[in-house]
Order: structure tokens, then C-alpha cells, then sequence
């Protein structure tokens, strides 16, 4: 049996699972800023449900103006 790392999910399933839509995650693949994604061949994008689970988690907060770990690399 495979484990969550070896679960891989199409951009639309990923996008279900984050609550964004799978334009959302599209253009963030773009920018560089989503989550990691990996290229199956020339145009099947797909994302391993640990690397999904640990950017939503990177984006935790405390409060509204917690301005997260990376706060000090982005100056």
C-alpha cells in the first residue's frame, strides 16, 4: 500500500482539497509561490498529498497580523 507521499492528485482534485480553485493553483504555479508540483512528462501536473499538506500548514498563523516564519527572508 502507498503511503501520502506516493499519493498523487491532479490539479483539480489538489485544488478541491486546498478550497481554491484549480485556475488558483495554476497561476500560483506560475509566480513560484504555490505548492510544490511535480511534471509527469510534457503537460501532467501533479502535486504528492504530503506536499500539499505541509504548504497549507506553512501558511498557519496565530493571528491577523502574525506575519509568519519567512517574514524576515522576504526583507
Amino acid at each position: 500500500m502507498m503511503n501520502s507521499a506516493h499519493t498523487f492528485m491532479s490539479t483539480p482534485k489538489a485544488a478541491q482539497l486546498l478550497n481554491l480553485s484549480p485556475r488558483t493553483l495554476e497561476k500560483m504555479r506560475v509566480q513560484g509561490r504555490g505548492p510544490v508540483f511535480r511534471k509527469l512528462g510534457r503537460k501532467k501536473v501533479v502535486y504528492a498529498m504530503d506536499d500539499l499538506l505541509a504548504w497549507a500548514d506553512a501558511g498557519a498563523r496565530r493571528s491577523t497580523s502574525d506575519p509568519g516564519p519567512d517574514h524576515d527572508q522576504a526583507a
